[in-house]
């Protein structure tokens, strides 16, 4: 089986992930700014939901690229 690079993001119970920080938010997209997979980022479906949707209104409002012009 091929071992799989997982990134852990440290959710608190009062910490709720933010559209805005897009520091944290390119932990989860890859150099071509797809979204990564629950296998590879090692969270559970509510989290990688949460994940999801904050990348995608980043992607709206331009905070986010939608595409990697390399």
């Amino acid at each position: 089986m091929a071992s799989y690079n997982k990134k852990y993001i440290s959710e608190k119970s009062n910490e709720i992930l933010d559209y805005k920080d897009i520091d944290v938010l390119r932990k989860f997209i890859n150099d071509q700014n797809k979204i990564l997979s629950r296998r590879s980022t090692g969270l559970n479906s509510k989290q990688q939901k949460q994940v999801t949707k904050c990348i995608k209104r980043a992607r709206i409002l331009a905070l986010l690229p939608f595409l990697n012009k390399d």
